[in-house]
């Protein structure tokens, strides 16, 4: 069984919580015990419904202490250093933008960029591919990449069991001892699923609250509208959708994208729409960050895209001519708009802080 189909199996059966002996158990305990109460997950006004299943995993204080402790620890990786912190970083809006793709145990590069993590209890799948399809299941992959974390599951259970203060931990977020793989990924999940990030200029416009935009600002949101919310739409900045938008094929690592996850030869070099959320911090871009600035991505999609034949055809004109018609001031009014997707309370939230 290649690596793909092994995490994609795993992936499956977690997904089937309702079927899972461990997850019954979990969903019986009492979580809104005064000694563990449950956190406020609350929806911002302006944001769609939550597709992750609250009520299946409700985060408590001590569920979402024990997953941020997960999420730092490098006893997730092989190495005992590479943890899930150290690609994703608060300041960059959890993502690794001193590397243009993810390094992990032994020095070893991956072939993808560090996506951000935030507003992850809206998605609908995972990772550039959308490989998971399930937010406990998401780890999974990042775990067992030879090239990230390099480990199994089984030796990462192995390793919580043996230290001193994991058990304790588990029993207080559970009500029960035992350390499982379903407990493990429910409490990342629950540190996951917190990290909303809803209070941008953006957001606090959208709501109806008490912000002007600039003139570049306001100019630069119509001219979004037209040019750019076809796939960044609505308040999540993204249609969740896949799309190949004429990047040109990396020789060195030759990734097909969403045709690895669905075996399609039309979904060949399409990846997942990213949000443009904190955008301004998040650099480089795309999927292999080989873009470095915003002013760059701008310039690509009037000069730089390549034709395929999974082009998306919104890249391309009635004249038959490739990329958006935008011009240079239409640039800087574009990119003083998405500097307004900054969330900054998002950034400096001191819950989601390693220390």
């Amino acid at each position: 069984m290649n690596k793909l189909l092994y995490i994609l199996v795993i992936i499956f059966f977690l997904s089937c919580g309702s079927d899972n002996e461990d997850y019954a158990a979990i969903e019986d305990e009492d979580l809104s015990q005064t000694e563990n109460p449950l956190l406020d997950f609350s929806v911002p006004s302006n944001f769609p419904d939550s597709t992750y299943d609250i009520s299946q995993n409700p985060p408590t204080e001590k569920g979402f202490e024990l997953g941020k402790k997960l999420f730092f620890d490098g006893k997730l990786a092989s190495d005992g250093v590479v943890s899930c912190g150290f690609c994703h970083i608060q300041d960059f809006a959890f993502t690794h933008h001193t590397h243009i793709t993810s390094h992990g145990v032994n020095g070893l590069i991956g072939k993808r960029n560090a996506q951000p993590l935030h507003n992850l209890a809206f998605m609908n799948e995972f990772t550039w591919d959308g490989a998971a399809t399930f937010l406990d299941s998401q780890p999974i992959i990042p775990i067992t990449a030879e090239v990230e974390m390099n480990e199994t599951i089984s030796n990462v259970l192995s390793k919580l069991e043996a230290d001193p203060n994991y058990p304790t931990l588990f029993a207080e977020a559970y009500g029960s001892e035992g350390i499982t793989s379903e407990r493990l990924f429910k409490s990342l999940s629950q540190f996951m699923v917190m990290m909303v990030s809803a209070n941008s200029k953006y957001d606090k416009w959208e709501r109806g609250e008490a912000v002007t935009f600039s003139e570049d600002e306001e100019n630069g949101r119509i001219l979004f509208q037209s040019k750019c919310a076809s796939c960044h739409s609505g308040t999540l900045q993204t249609d969740q959708s896949y799309r190949n938008n004429g990047l040109p094929l990396d020789p060195t690592f030759n990734d097909i994208g969403r045709e690895i996850v669905t075996g399609l030869a039309s979904d060949r070099r399409k990846f997942k729409v990213p949000s443009l959320r904190n955008i301004e911090i998040t650099f480089p871009y795309m999927h292999d960050g080989r873009i470095a600035s915003l002013e760059d991505v701008l310039d690509f999609y009037t000069d730089g895209i390549v034709n395929s034949e999974t082009l998306d055809p919104l890249f391309v004109q009635p004249d038959g001519s490739l990329g958006l018609v935008i011009s240079n001031e239409e640039k800087t009014q574009l990119i003083a708009f998405l500097k307004t997707l900054t969330d900054t309370d998002f950034l400096n939230d001191s819950r989601f802080s390693e220390f």
